[in-house]
């Protein structure tokens, strides 16, 4: 009877373990099989072109948002500087209008030397500074010459003889080069 036995667990053992596998196959829930390499490096792939796909989008959106941010900049850049000039604009409105009634021209000179001088500061202020150009020697780096005349003297040969147009920097930068007559 202990052989039958044996025999009769042997044989519930293994209806046990191919009920439990049943089991698990209709729920679902079998230990996974060994996964292909190749479909797993698909994934890898599918994946990281997912990343390499946002960080282009978020790159692009980067892009265009600083392009915007500097146009934005250059725009409203220049209103400091307007704002800074519209009162020379109101002083020469002004002096137009009191030249209609004013005869003596050394009051309308003094009154128009001081619109110049408001703006120079303002200018000054801002970075722009005048070239210094009659007697120094010709540089195509800061001077456009229009035209050569014998020179008045020997010391003057390859230098600037008159400016037709004053030359300006911006913060040590070239912003308009000086028209000058050069001696030759």
């Amino acid at each position: 009877m202990s052989e039958m036995n044996d025999e009769q667990l042997d044989e519930n053992i293994e209806n046990l373990q191919k009920s439990e596998e049943e089991q698990l196959e209709n729920e679902g829930k079998l230990p996974e099989k060994e996964i292909d390499p190749i479909s797993e490096l698909q994934e890898q792939v599918s994946q990281i072109n997912d990343k390499y796909l946002r960080l282009y989008s978020d790159f692009e959106n980067y892009r265009k948002r600083t392009a915007k941010e500097k146009l934005e900049l250059i725009n409203s850049g220049n209103s400091s500087l307007l704002l800074k000039i519209l009162p020379v604009i109101d002083d020469f409105e002004r002096a137009i209008e009191s030249n209609k009634k004013v005869d003596d021209p050394k009051v309308l000179k003094e009154g128009f030397q001081l619109i110049y001088n408001k703006l120079n500061k303002i200018l000054e202020a801002e970075g722009v500074k005048e070239m210094e150009t009659n007697g120094k020697p010709f540089n195509v780096d800061f001077h456009e010459s229009i035209t050569n005349i014998p020179a008045p003297s020997k010391s003057l040969i390859g230098k600037v003889v008159d400016t037709t147009e004053k030359g300006y920097f911006l913060n040590d930068n070239v912003l308009r080069y000086a028209k000058v007559v050069v001696g030759s």
